[in-house]
């Protein structure tokens, strides 16, 4: 009920942080799905299927081994890997860092590469490093310095 809210009964555009979640959420006639972990292979099959499924299933990459693993195991029927490329801007739980040079080039890779197969639809930064905060100044410092290094590497 409190996803159907916050969709305004739309049942699109959520973000879930397990496949579990994303099973729950597709149960319920949600079909616009962000996993919002980078695809391990383990768990391939499982994205694939959901991506099969689901109007939109979103995934995650954040290395140039994900991106060969979506391109040695595309969807089929025409459907393609919509992903975006995680940044860790801090959180040190994912990602890779925008100010890595392979970020630069990963993200050109997915965008140039084969958009038949593996679509950038954006990149993606999660602020986990906020939750040791103690106050709100600190959380909002977070929030600036990790919107300043989204923006940054988006520009370039």
């Amino acid at each position: 009920e409190g996803a159907e809210l916050a969709t305004g009964g739309t049942r699109r555009g959520i973000v879930v942080s397990t496949l579990a979640e994303a099973h729950f959420f597709a149960a319920g006639g949600f079909d616009d799905i962000l996993y919002a972990f980078p695809v391990p292979r383990w768990r391939l099959a499982e994205c694939s299927a959901l991506a099969q499924r689901l109007q939109q299933f979103q995934v995650l990459l954040d290395s140039s081994q994900g991106l060969e693993m979506l391109l040695q195991n595309p969807l089929p029927g025409g459907k393609r890997w919509l992903v975006w490329l995680k940044l860790d801007c801090g959180n040190g739980r994912a990602g890779i860092r925008p100010t890595d040079p392979e970020a630069l080039a990963l993200a050109r890779a997915i965008a140039q590469g084969s958009p038949e197969l593996v679509t950038l639809v954006g990149v993606y930064a999660h602020c986990g490093n906020t939750y040791g905060c103690r106050d709100i100044p600190a959380i909002q410092a977070i929030a600036r310095d990790t919107t300043a290094a989204v923006l940054e590497f988006v520009t370039a």
